[in-house]
């Protein structure tokens, strides 16, 4: 079941919600705990049931494993249990890309049945790994087993995270709060802001991302316009797609009174790779430094180590999201990246000091860190290298430089111009170019200098821990104005429904 959905929207929202609220009221905090774990599993079992057995065997053991844990702290059942999660999530999510890659060693793997991937597997492994890590620790204390339930397949957030830790979300399941008309009112907005980011500006400007991707799939190499279109209309696909989906999550939970960690900070704001990743999937980030990149040694060994360490958590952090060598290279891209600011960093205090940049230098730095994402990106939705290398090579005019004979003809004074720098016409319409330019444009500006959600309910908390948001100028309040352009935002994303597509972050 998808959140951008009539039968999520009009169904299945309102019952559990009213229920949520009349259980919590009149029977108290037990019965709305359970109501809610139901409802999560029918949420998830929605798609295909027979994977809800998965993740209750998933629920029961790491749960008996905790419990176990907390009283003997043995750290061969805390490899026990890591390995089990890990062993669960590489038979169902990397099995056919190994056996795909080993099949010429072993003549047998080519024939093996392909395994379905279940839903969210990444994202309650990992919460549970590292519920099992801090229990070891003795971080983590003893819960009731339906909080725990509720903790791992919380529908908000159960499908593509936020990756959520169990120091943030069990003690607001330990003490439900009673309903206030502020928490419905920040969450539905929130909600309506999400919906109309993702069914209508993130699938909005896919219809000019998908056909030159899939052109690249199908063998043809597109030109430097038409490269440059297609990467930047996904880059701003997968920037709405995320964030609305990330909004919908929060708004969903504030809706219950309960708040889930921020996820998604304006991104593209960014001046560096690492400034990047505390603003994009910021939970993930979060998880990969806390689990495994200060697990390896962190930047305690030195710089080598430090930047091994930091290359060794991009590449496992690219091949968490998809099993694919260009995920991997995507992965590895990153890891690269922070070296290399991290190096030039060092290089440039021993040289100039801690001096404050310019504001050019600035701007410059966030036009470079959001260039480098772009050409990451190309990696993460190519399906293959070569759909990939045609990409970029067109995007570096390497496979020349044309425009719609439409546009061309307009310019006719241009034309010697246009000719002498190589730029030729391609028998297109225009159509394609044009529009696709101006969804660009518009999305740009948006992400580059407008306000985020979470920036605009700010006084209100929508978020845990949300001090390192700026507060927008521009501020959401519950009031007759507000509620009226929300409610807009809602219709027409609901209005775009019939071209509903999954979010894109569901496949990892």
């Amino acid at each position: 079941m998808l959140f951008n959905s009539y039968e999520f929207i009009f169904a299945f929202l309102p019952i559990t919600l009213a229920m949520f609220w009349v259980l919590r009221a009149k029977t108290g905090h037990g019965s709305a705990v359970l109501w809610l774990v139901l409802c999560s599993l029918f949420f998830y079992g929605w798609w295909k049931p027979i994977y809800l057995f998965l993740l209750l065997i998933s629920i029961v053991v790491n749960y008996s494993l905790s419990r176990w844990l907390a009283d003997t702290r043995s750290k061969t059942l805390l490899v026990l249990g890591v390995t089990f999660n890990l062993g669960l999530l590489g038979y169902f999510k990397y099995f056919n890309f190994f056996a795909q890659n080993l099949s010429g060693i072993i003549p047998a793997l080519a024939n093996v049945e392909a395994i379905f991937l279940p839903l969210a597997i990444s994202f309650f492994t990992f919460q549970q790994i590292a519920f099992l890590a801090d229990t070891w620790q003795g971080k983590s204390d003893k819960r009731p087993f339906l909080e725990y339930m509720l903790f791992v397949c919380f529908f908000p957030q159960l499908i593509a995270g936020p990756i959520v830790h169990h120091s943030e979300m069990l003690p607001q399941f330990g003490m439900l709060r009673k309903f206030r008309h502020s928490d419905l009112a920040c969450g539905a907005s929130m909600f309506a802001i999400g919906l109309f980011k993702k069914a209508v500006l993130a699938d909005g400007i896919a219809v000019y991302a998908n056909p030159v991707f899939q052109a690249a799939a199908d063998g043809a190499s597109p030109t430097f316009f038409h490269a440059w279109i297609g990467a930047l209309a996904y880059t701003f696909q997968l920037y709405f797609d995320f964030s609305g989906y990330s909004d919908m999550a929060i708004g969903l939970a504030r809706m219950f009174g309960i708040k889930l960690p921020a996820n998604f900070n304006s991104p593209y704001k960014a001046r560096t790779i690492s400034d990047f990743w505390r603003r994009w999937h910021m939970t993930l980030s979060r998880f990969l430094r806390d689990y495994l990149y200060i697990a390896m040694g962190g930047n305690r060994h030195g710089t080598t180590r430090r930047y091994t360490n930091l290359f060794v958590t991009m590449l496992l952090g690219g091949l968490w999201h998809g099993a694919g060598w260009t995920f991997v290279v995507w992965g590895g891209l990153h890891g690269l990246y922070l070296v290399i600011q991290h190096a030039w960093t060092g290089m440039r205090r021993r040289l100039f000091g801690t001096r404050q940049s310019r504001w050019y230098t600035q701007q410059l730095a966030q036009l470079t860190t959001f260039f480098a994402v772009v050409i990451g990106w190309v990696f993460f939705r190519a399906s293959d290298f070569d759909s990939a290398w045609r990409i970029l090579g067109g995007m570096f005019g390497v496979n020349g430089i044309t425009v719609p004979s439409a546009i061309l003809n307009a310019a006719t004074g241009l034309q010697p111009v246009l000719s002498g720098l190589g730029i030729t016409a391609d028998g297109g319409s225009g159509k394609l170019f044009v529009f696709g330019s101006l969804w660009i444009v518009l999305l740009f500006m948006i992400a580059w200098f407008g306000p985020n959600s979470q920036s605009l309910l700010k006084e209100h908390e929508p978020v845990l821990e949300s001090g390192n948001i700026a507060p927008s100028r521009l501020r959401w309040a519950p009031a007759r104005p507000w509620a009226i352009a929300c409610g807009v935002l809602l219709a027409i994303g609901i209005l775009a429904l019939p071209e509903v597509s999954e979010f894109l972050y569901f496949q990892f």
